[in-house]
């Protein structure tokens, strides 16, 4: 009788002892499919984060030719831009405007000239941000308010 229960309870401990493993076996699993998921996870994040489109990859061949930001950091920040544009066909404007940088409060401004033409090279603060001899060649300007309203103007000087 003492053998029998020896027996049993020898069995019982080798069915709590599969059980037991069982259930390690699934944590194990749920743990290595847990790091997979959070491995393809920060992967995504990280291909996205390298892989953002800049000015670069608008259609229109813009290039930086002035820009001017004032020395301002206790009130509204004025930043503006002078850009020439090879293709205004395809240009994408307002794209471009809103890669620009903007702080809150602030005003931006992007003059686009024609890639062919007169372009200033020096930009001043105020109403009137360049000389007027360079207006026939600005087709556009982007402004983006301290708001965050923004909006482009054909022909700003007609």
């Amino acid at each position: 009788m003492l053998f029998l229960t020896i027996k049993r309870l020898y069995n019982l401990g080798n069915k709590l002892n599969c059980v037991h493993n069982s259930i390690a076996m699934r944590n194990k699993k749920q743990t290595l499919l847990l790091v997979v998921i959070i491995i393809f996870l920060t992967a995504w994040m990280l291909k996205d984060t390298f892989n953002q489109s800049g000015v670069e990859g608008l259609k229109g061949g813009f290039a930086e030719v002035a820009k001017y930001r004032n020395e301002n950091n206790t009130g509204p920040i004025q930043r503006i831009y002078a850009v020439t544009v090879a293709d205004t066909a395809i240009a994408e404007l307002v794209d471009y405007g809103n890669l620009m940088p903007h702080t809150k409060y602030g005003n931006t401004k992007v003059y686009y000239f024609l890639a062919k033409g007169d372009v200033p090279l020096t930009l001043t603060p105020g109403d009137i941000n360049f000389e007027a001899k360079y207006n026939a060649n600005c087709f556009a300007l982007y402004e983006k308010s301290a708001m965050g309203n923004f909006g482009v103007l054909k022909h700003p000087f007609k």
